[in-house]
């Protein structure tokens, strides 16, 4: 199955997208924050980023979930800075420090290309939520030259539905985070007050889009929803409330990645509630709050407790 973004290159439709998208730099208001700043004059807000994407590294990766890595990998493309900038992060050098090259769009359509000729069976953004101008902008100089496999939509989750819309029938591979449900812990780790009422409409957004994820006879991912939790200590997520919402409010069928790598980075160590990784109960916990709320399609990195093709 074709990306559907090769039929819109071909009706002019993806061009109007980057037309659309590249306007709202003169006045950011990409995602929730919206500082409105001047971002083709270099101007900056919370992500720290003017008018060129900065990539931190790009390459074939094989720690992503089985779906994406296949047989060859996910080409995989870090992009520098973020807009939500979580105090424990684990990319922090990335995320705040910025660390990257600066890329145009011939560069980082360059680098798309180049994981497609490696055998990448995707590409994959990670933090794309600052850049998405800049990457239709780079997909457009991609598409023209040959690229032909899904694209992945891999964020925080913190963004804005009007952004999602224009990417509809772009992305075929939506991969948000549910960090937490109380937004207490969001404005304590985040400095954000509505995480979770962002996340919730962008994820009920990205479902409508493109469904529950969708295997070609390889076990690939071709479309569709991957929704990422990361269990934290003390049960700051609230894991069981987030795990009945995604069965009740999006689908039983939600292919859900329960991750237990988290460990103190960033400025973590400093604060009492998760300064520690997990003990095996705390996760015990969550894996059997997803059972409970009725999730059948469960990973839990490199040991998958429960997968069903649909």
């Amino acid at each position: 199955m074709k990306p559907s973004y090769i039929s819109m290159y071909r009706e002019g439709t993806l061009s109007n997208r980057v037309t659309e998208a590249l306007a709202i730099l003169k006045s950011c208001t990409l995602c929730p924050h919206e500082c409105g700043v001047n971002r083709n004059r270099g101007e900056t807000g919370r992500c720290r980023t003017g008018r060129k994407a900065k990539v931190a590294s790009y390459s074939a990766h094989f720690g992503e979930e089985r779906p994406l890595v296949g047989i060859s990998g996910s080409g995989t493309i870090f992009m520098s800075s973020c807009n939500l900038l979580c105090s424990f992060c684990q990319n922090w050098e990335i995320s705040h420090l910025g660390e990257g090259i600066e890329a145009g769009p011939e560069e980082l359509g360059t680098m798309m290309l180049l994981l497609q000729k490696q055998g990448c069976h995707n590409i994959n953004f990670v933090t794309p939520t600052h850049v998405v101008p800049q990457i239709l902008e780079a997909l457009l100089f991609a598409v023209h030259r040959g690229l032909e496999i899904p694209l992945v939509y891999n964020s925080s989750g913190y963004e804005k539905v009007e952004t999602l819309k224009m990417l509809e029938d772009i992305f075929d591979i939506y991969m948000p985070d549910f960090k937490f449900w109380g937004n207490e812990w969001s404005l304590r780790y985040c400095d954000v007050s509505d995480y979770r009422e962002v996340v919730i409409s962008a994820i009920k957004e990205m479902h409508r889009q493109r469904g529950d994820m969708e295997l070609d006879e390889r076990g690939i991912a071709e479309k569709g929803l991957i929704i990422r939790h990361l269990v934290m200590p003390n049960e700051v997520c609230n894991t069981p409330v987030i795990m009945k919402f995604i069965s009740k409010e999006i689908s039983p069928n939600t292919y859900v990645n329960l991750m237990d790598q988290y460990r103190p980075c960033g400025n973590a160590g400093t604060d009492g509630y998760i300064n520690r990784r997990l003990t095996p109960d705390e996760f015990e916990k969550a894996l059997n709050s997803a059972g409970d709320a009725g999730l059948k399609r469960l990973d839990r990195g490199d040991e998958r407790i429960s997968f069903f093709r649909i």
